[in-house]
């Protein structure tokens, strides 16, 4: 990749001004008739059509937009005791201004590489016992035979051996396959494998190999029913994740709190060390065992279908540790979660009372996975001296901390009836109340232990207890004996299954019926391009099985396409985006990985507008109320964060992706028959691999550290790359075919208006007249021009975890090409972004304006020496950019901001208004491209169907800047 003139995280981009006929004044221009001022519409009931619209465009046409060229070489679950709690922050239902919600935001920026840090008091907290250390490289070298001394791929006899023994494990065919491929006559002896078949290295991987606890199995019994589990001991599972040397540099050991200002009176919460349950469990271990290292167990369970047909499932566990950083345990490629057990698939259909049947497997369930915690109640208590993976011996303490899963298993887990919320005890008729109006309490969790103890008195008495304590009479839950554990309060917010497919869905449905399907479903077909946007060019209305990654993509466009939408009976829709609105933002304002007590605020607040706006579509006769547990448990979001952190620390995508690598995959290994005993074999086989390529790479490189990392708030400044292909897409275009195929109508005027100004004098100043003159005498010494097509933002590994680059965004620029079969054909696509004039910030829309991207190019070496003068250096890539107005002020009722195409008449220089308006044009460097904006069409009520996702950008005048691309354009936009 060629990065050229970009500049990196500290650089400017540069100031420019002018359009490409100049810089003047107001009296000069003659502008259109539909951009005089006309005032603005307030009722979005009845849409304004393209000639009403009201856009006051006469601020932007003598703007100062031309770059100037700088001559320049390069280019626990009480509550926290905290004296500023933030809990009593006011609580306001006013919505924030986008100012005082940047302001906010770019505090978290400020403070995301050294916030104001307040230790855990006791400075024994998290400390080592033992000073003599062993790191698990070492450990893990000596538990090798003694051939490991001097070859490195030991057991295996060279490093081909160990390629060929990896890959026929982790990316290989079948066994059956793999044997009859080291059988062909020869193959084995000419290239030296110490194996002949696939039982020959399974016995080397299994005999020879350390790796996690293997699996046991143990018959549980219900109703006089036996039941296989397969699970391994928990504390050994934690105990490799804690001594693995890849986590050992980004390990936490003690609670902080964080701060984003001196006065300690803006709290920050990202990691779960900075959340108020670490620190509260930390003070309840210190009254009995000071000195203590806090492990936070996190569990997850989910039940998965293993096959397309047949419908074979499998109901893993997994386990992971809040000590691992988010950003770490979020990757199924870091391993940082460990499978722990397969819990019996039985749906007792023999059972034929459903009663029976539903606590018959709520026991199970508990019984299954009480006997993989059991080990965590003694453990958390007493400790258990663990090293760390840079060898530090310390007594750490496993507590249970959270449950992170989908409403069925939180209702399993729990114990309450389906409908209810498994945190509070709200009635039933009170799920749809807002955060004021409901009447809710956390559920009584001694109240359930002592109707759990009636279990000594009888049957019917336990049933009768355990009905008056809320829960179903479930014989020893798997929580019951773990030490300081409230599982009501350890139930996490589920972004996935709550709000995309829980909220997200109801809220499509009740669109597409107030709206019509058909209106929705052309609108998502007219949608401009764009890095974020999928498009569903068959609509979304008619989808079905729609996974939570596309209604995720909905969500980005599902706002902008419903404005100006006619209602039945002419209903005004300001109370319809204003519920929508309030969704999407609380949605997004959910998956901010730092959250600060400010911020929470929005949080609050956002769920407060879709509260105040819902009855909307009761009026519509859509729905009778909002009864639904998912919405409710919404309320619990901010408590829950200030508790655990952040809702990246637990989200139940990152298991769900799991069930591919250690369900699925494992499924497939097997020959079905038998198949959790395969399962676990391969599983234990697969990560002995991964254990075993971490250990040759630290025997061949030597161990890597991390000295200076700390923990430290998530990225919140958006840092990236950007980059442009070492080559260009086209290597020579002729100009004429810029200007015809690319729509870059004025490109040699403006090429020429750049060179004239950029070979100025320093400190000269002229008129407009002057500079026009001197680009009339520009003459451009070619006529062809290497183009590019493409220009995209790559990651930034801020935090030195040792993420690989990945593409953030990017912005094409490109014609259509033709081809014999429409369905290969590629249409042209000029996309539009946002455009720093080099007064623009990280956060807020001030400094930026929106242009459409119509070719970006180079100028050949050769001609630089002719155009410019030695003492000045072009960037080294260019880009031609239409305008678009400045942007309004969003929208009171959708928060999207409008912008409209900049134009001006033809011939206005000499004053004569023709016919046909052309767009207003610059050169930019390509550097100054800050990302790209999507903008949603301007529909009115019916979206005209001559429109298409190829040409709405030029076909539709008036548009909304799409604030939902994205964290950061949600950020910026908001």
């Amino acid at each position: 990749m060629d990065v050229g003139d970009v500049p990196g995280p500290n650089r400017s981009p540069l100031h420019f001004e002018g359009d490409f006929f100049g810089t003047y004044a107001e009296d000069e221009l003659e502008w259109p008739v539909e951009f005089d001022d006309g005032g603005d519409a307030g009722d979005m009931g009845n849409a304004l059509t393209d000639e009403e619209d009201s856009d006051d465009d006469r601020d932007g046409a003598y703007d100062k937009w031309e770059p100037p060229l700088v001559p320049s070489a390069h280019n626990a679950h009480e509550e926290d005791d905290d004296e500023h709690d933030d809990t009593q922050d006011q609580h306001t239902s006013d919505t924030q201004e986008p100012d005082a919600r940047h302001g906010v935001e770019q505090r978290l920026r400020e403070h995301e590489q050294i916030p104001i840090v307040i230790h855990y008091p006791d400075q024994q907290a998290g400390q080592p016992i033992d000073l003599t250390k062993q790191s698990s490289n070492a450990t893990y070298h000596a538990r090798l035979n003694d051939s490991g001394a001097t070859n490195v791929y030991a057991p295996f006899a060279s490093k081909l051996d160990w390629e060929m023994a990896r890959w026929a494990k982790l990316r290989g065919p079948s066994s059956t396959a793999f044997s009859e491929l080291v059988s062909i006559e020869g193959f084995s002896d000419t290239i030296g494998l110490s194996f002949k078949n696939a039982r020959e290295l399974n016995k080397i991987i299994d005999n020879e190999l350390p790796g996690r606890p293997k699996f046991k199995r143990e018959q549980i019994v219900i109703a006089n029913e036996a039941f296989d589990v397969y699970y391994r001991d928990i504390i050994e599972c934690i105990r490799s994740l804690f001594s693995d040397p890849n986590f050992a540099d980004f390990l936490v050991f003690a609670p902080e709190r964080h701060y984003a200002d001196e006065d300690e009176t803006v709290r920050l919460y990202h990691e779960m060390h900075t959340g108020k349950w670490w620190w509260n469990s930390q003070k309840l271990l210190d009254r009995e065992h000071p000195g203590a290292t806090i492990i936070p167990v996190l569990i997850s369970s989910d039940k998965t279908q293993v096959t397309m047909f047949r419908n074979k499932t499998a109901y893993p566990v997994y386990m992971t540790i809040g000590n691992i950083p988010k950003e770490i345990r979020r990757k199924p490629s870091r391993q940082a979660h460990v499978l722990i057990a397969y819990l019996p698939t039985t749906r007792l259909e023999h059972v034929t009372n459903k009663a029976s049947r539903c606590r018959m497997l709520a026991n199970l369930y508990h019984a299954c996975v009480g006997r993989v915690l059991a080990p965590l109640a003694a453990a958390g208590i007493n400790g258990v001296n663990m090293r760390s993976g840079d060898g530090a011996m310390r007594r750490c303490h496993p507590l249970f901390a959270c449950f992170a899963g989908d409403y069925p298993e939180q209702v399993l887990v729990t114990g309450v009836k389906t409908t209810q919320c498994p945190s509070c005890d709200v009635p039933l008729d009170e799920l749809g109340l807002a955060a004021g109006a409901a009447n809710y309490q956390p559920r009584n969790l001694d109240a359930v232990l002592d109707a759990l103890g009636a279990l000594d008195e009888g049957g019917l008495a336990f049933v009768r207890a355990c009905a008056e304590a809320g829960i179903k009479p479930i014989v020893h839950p798997c929580w019951e004996e773990l030490p300081f554990v409230n599982i009501f309060k350890s139930i996490t917010p589920d972004i996935l299954h709550q709000l995309y497919q829980g909220l997200v869905k109801h809220i499509l449905a009740w669109l597409s019926e107030a709206c019509g399907g058909a209106e929705i479903d052309a609108r998502c077909r007219h949608l401009p391009p764009n890095h974020h946007i999928r498009h569903f060019m068959k609509g979304i209305t008619t989808l079905s099985r729609v996974s939570g990654t596309e209604h995720g993509q909905i969500c980005r466009f599902l706002l902008g396409i419903i404005i100006d939408i006619r209602l039945p009976d002419n209903m005004s829709s300001a109370r319809l985006l204003r519920a929508v609105r309030g969704l999407l933002d609380f949605l997004y304002l959910a998956q901010y990985p730092c959250h600060s007590s400010k911020t929470l605020t929005y949080l609050d607040e956002a769920l407060d507008l879709f509260h105040d706006n819902k009855d909307i579509f009761i009026d519509l006769g859509i729905c009778n109320s909002f009864n639904l547990p998912k919405l409710h448990f919404a309320l619990h979001y901010t408590h829950m964060i200030r508790m655990y952190g952040t809702t990246d620390n637990y989200n139940t995508e990152y298991t769900e992706r799991l069930h591919i690598d250690l369900a699925k995959d494992a499924y497939r290994s097997t020959n079905h028959k038998n198949k959790f005993a395969q399962m676990t074999t391969w599983l234990e086989r697969r990560e002995k691999n991964f254990r075993h390529e971490k250990y040759i790479q630290w025997r061949l490189t030597g161990p890597t550290h991390h000295p200076h990392h700390r923990s430290q708030p998530p990225e919140m400044s958006f840092r990236r790359i950007q980059t442009m292909t070492k080559h260009p897409s086209v290597k020579a275009v002729k100009l004429d075919k810029i200007v015809d195929e690319y729509g870059a109508m004025y490109f040699r005027e403006s090429l020429a208006h750049y060179v004239a100004k950029a070979t100025l004098p320093a400190n000269t100043t002229v008129t407009p007249q002057q500079l026009e003159d001197r680009a009339a005498n520009v003459y451009l010494p070619f006529q062809t021009l290497p183009v590019f097509h493409k220009v995209k933002w790559v990651s930034v590994d801020v935090h030195g975890h040792g993420d690989a680059p990945v593409t953030l965004d990017s912005v094409h620029a490109h014609p259509g090409l033709p081809k014999p079969f429409a369905s290969d054909s590629v249409a042209s696509r000029f996309d539009t972004a946002f455009i720093n004039d080099g007064t623009g910030g990280p956060l807020g829309i001030k400094g930026y304006r929106i242009g459409q991207v119509r070719v970006m190019f180079s100028i050949p070496p050769k001609a630089l020496s002719i155009l410019f003068p030695p003492t000045v250096r072009p960037p080294k890539h260019l880009a031609y950019v239409e305008w678009f107005t400045a942007l309004h002020a969003p929208d009171q009722n959708h928060g999207l901001c409008k912008v409209s195409v900049k134009t001006v008449l033809k011939g206005y220089r000499i004053r004569r208004a023709l016919a046909s308006a052309q767009r207003i044009a610059s050169i930019i460097p390509i550097s100054n491209i800050h990302r790209s904006a999507h903008l949603i069409p301007r529909f009115g009520p019916t979206a005209p169907r001559e429109w298409s996702s190829a040409n709405v950008l030029d076909e539709c005048r008036t548009f909304f800047v799409n604030p939902y691309l994205d964290r950061h354009s949600f950020v910026t936009l908001r």
